[in-house]
């Protein structure tokens, strides 16, 4: 089978699923999109590659990056190859010393890996004819990608979350020790109970 390069186009809330976001996959050649359902956590840790920010601790697509350096095996190219039911499946195909081994992953997990290797994304024409999209105005979508990406998906900016879901944030990043970030939770939650007050 012939496969199809593809780019990250854009980087959104779902529409359809709330809580989760969106990755849009362009064709390197053509106009067809590929939209993928993908939770926060995978949003952020593409987002956080895709503007080479550099987390205090390594996230873990990094940590896995890090590893697989630390081996000399790279990652030669990601293939999303298969569609089952609406969810989509994905490959990591690695190398080491001439030889190629074929990694089975979730495909938020595998588009966040080709991001910090530079890797190419595929598919193919099936899962496109299945799943694909065209879209007219493609330009918007990618002026809007930019936006998500630098506002929503930072991991600093927390002005679209609630009080509610701040607490939470606040909880778990505690939970991690990352205290810097914890700081800015609590102040985003302080400013929010001054305004009321």
């Amino acid at each position: 089978m012939k496969k199809i390069g593809l780019e990250i186009v854009a980087l959104s809330h779902s529409v359809t699923q709330s809580h989760n976001y969106a990755v849009v996959l362009g064709e390197i050649v053509g106009n067809r999109r590929l939209p993928i359902v993908i939770g926060g956590f995978e949003a952020q840790a593409i987002a956080v590659a895709m503007e080479r920010m550099t987390p205090n601790r390594p996230l873990t697509h990094d940590l896995f990056k890090n590893t697989l350096d630390t081996f000399d095996i790279n990652l030669k190219e990601v293939v999303i190859n298969n569609l089952l039911d609406g969810i989509f499946y994905a490959q990591l195909v690695c190398e080491r010393d001439g030889q190629e081994f074929i990694i089975d992953s979730r495909t938020s997990d595998a588009i966040a890996m080709s991001v910090r290797f530079k890797s190419p994304l595929y598919t193919f024409d099936f899962i496109m004819e299945q799943a694909g999209v065209v879209l007219e105005d493609d330009d918007t979508m990618k002026k809007s990608a930019k936006s998500i990406i630098t506002d929503e998906a930072r991991p600093d900016s927390f002005d679209q979350y609630s009080v509610k879901a701040l607490n939470q944030m606040l909880e778990d990043v505690l939970e991690n020790e990352d205290y810097e970030k914890a700081a800015k939770i609590r102040d985003e939650i302080n400013k929010r109970k001054t305004s009321e007050d």
